[in-house]
C-alpha cells in the first residue's frame, strides 16, 4: 500500500469514521462541503490516491460517483470498530524504549473510557502491589495530565516510557513504583511527559 499524506490520511479518516453516517456514499462536492475544502480538483487528486492504495473504491469513469470505502477498508473497519491500538510494551521496572509497533486488540467496552485510549503490555514487576503483574495488558486514556496518586505512561526525556504513579509538586516529578523493594524516581518536570493514564487491566491465564 502507498504511503499516505498528512491530508489524505485525515480524508479517509473521515471517510472511515463516518462511514455508517452516510445515507449514500457522498459525491466530491458533498465530501468537498464537509471536509471544508475549497479545490474540488486537489480533493479529486487525493481520492485518487486513496485509490492507489486500495482504501477507496475506483470511480464510475467519472467524478460524479460517491466515494465508497473498498472492501478491505471496510474490513478493516469492521474489525478494528470496537478494538484499541495495541502500541506495545511498557516498563513496571526500569525504563524501557517505548514501541510504536501498531495493531489492534479487541477490549471490552467496559475497560475503556469515552476519549482516546491504547493498550500496552506490561514488562516488570515494580507495580505488582497494585494487582500489575509481568504480562498484563493496561489500557490507557491518552491524555497528557494527571492527578497526584494516578497510575501514568510517563515518556522520559523523549526516550524511554514506565509505568507507575505520579506525584507533581513544583520543580519536580516523582514516579512511585507500587513494590516496596524498588525506590521512587525523581525528575524534573521538563524531563517527564505524560502520555496517558490507567483506566483498565487485562489479564491471560494460559501458560505460554
Amino acid at each position: 500500500m502507498n504511503a499516505l499524506t498528512r491530508r489524505q490520511k485525515e480524508i479517509f479518516d473521515f471517510l472511515r469514521d463516518n462511514y455508517e453516517s452516510f445515507a449514500h456514499p457522498p459525491t466530491l462536492d458533498e465530501l468537498c462541503s464537509a471536509l471544508g475544502m475549497a479545490s474540488r480538483g486537489s480533493l479529486y487528486k487525493h481520492i485518487m490516491a486513496l485509490i492507489a492504495a486500495d482504501l477507496v473504491e475506483p470511480f464510475a469513469g467519472n467524478k460524479q460517483g460517491g466515494i465508497r470505502l473498498s472492501a478491505k477498508a471496510q474490513r478493516d473497519y469492521t474489525a478494528c470498530e470496537h478494538s484499541l491500538p495495541f502500541v506495545g510494551k511498557i516498563a513496571a521496572g526500569r525504563p524501557i524504549e517505548a514501541l510504536e509497533n501498531i495493531n489492534y486488540m479487541a477490549v471490552p467496552e467496559i475497560l475503556k473510557s469515552n476519549k482516546p485510549c491504547y493498550v500496552l503490555q506490561v514488562q516488570g514487576d515494580s507495580m505488582v502491589e497494585a494487582g500489575i503483574f509481568d504480562g498484563d495488558w493496561v489500557i490507557i486514556e491518552q491524555r497528557s495530565y494527571a492527578g497526584n496518586g494516578e497510575i501514568v505512561v510517563a515518556l522520559i526525556e523523549k526516550a524511554e516510557a514506565t509505568l507507575k504513579y505520579i506525584e507533581q509538586a513544583p520543580g519536580e516529578v516523582r514516579l512511585i513504583p507500587a513494590n516496596n523493594a524498588m525506590s521512587a524516581m525523581s525528575y524534573r518536570p521538563d524531563q517527564v511527559e505524560i502520555q496517558g493514564v490507567l483506566v483498565g487491566q487485562m489479564r491471560s491465564y494460559r501458560s505460554h
